[in-house]
């Protein structure tokens, strides 16, 4: 495995405080996202549905956006319709956001962000792109097939100089400020076949 596999930059370890947000950091920014994301994620869990991205404020500046899946990786539009009623009840009654905003609840989609180190497992062999929050070695743009997720590194095929192949790199995951997967004829047709497991069969008679 090639390098890029650092640290902290003062070459200590993630403080007890911080170890707790390394999953999330990427799910839900600090600050409302975040205080969102820990109100609705439990009843959601619960529902069998995983909260996979929390963004609030982009484009008309008063959409709350919640990307959710099931807990393997497929959601359709029957999901998405019990997530909305079910955050909905939960959101008019802790009245997190002031003012009047809309929800958007949706699936990942196919070109989907990549926000938990499972994620970077479940899509090894796909190509990607991930962007860093600081460079490492004067780069903070990487794309290649993905190689899964190993004692906190995202693993990726990447060019290295001097080396005359691809080489298998580790980014630090706490490092890394966005991740999705590059749309390709394989990941539509993986894509695809994933989704029609989670559509239900039509019963005799239909």
């Amino acid at each position: 495995m090639a390098g890029l596999n650092v640290d902290r930059q003062d070459g200590s370890a993630a403080p007890a405080d911080e170890a707790g947000t390394l999953d999330t950091h990427l799910v839900a920014a600090s600050g409302q996202p975040r205080k969102i994301f820990q109100l609705i994620g439990p009843s959601a869990n619960a529902a069998n549905f995983e909260i996979v991205r929390v963004r609030y404020g982009l484009h008309d500046g008063h959409t709350l956006q919640i990307m959710a899946e099931r807990p393997d990786g497929t959601m359709n539009v029957a999901g998405c319709e019990e997530l909305s009623g079910l955050l909905s009840a939960i959101l008019d009654v802790e009245d997190p956001i002031p003012g009047e905003y809309n929800l958007e609840i949706s699936s990942p989609g196919i070109d989907r962000p990549l926000t938990r180190p499972k994620d970077f497992e479940r899509w090894a062999g796909f190509e990607a792109k991930l962007e860093l929050g600081e460079a490492i070695d004067g780069r903070k743009r990487f794309r290649g097939l993905l190689q899964g997720f190993e004692d906190g590194e995202v693993l990726i095929e990447h060019e290295v100089e001097g080396f005359a192949e691809r080489q298998v790199i580790g980014l630090p995951f706490r490092q890394i400020s966005e991740a999705k997967l590059v749309m390709s004829d394989d990941l539509i047709t993986e894509s695809l076949k994933r989704r029609d497991r989670d559509e239900p069969a039509p019963s005799d008679g239909e």
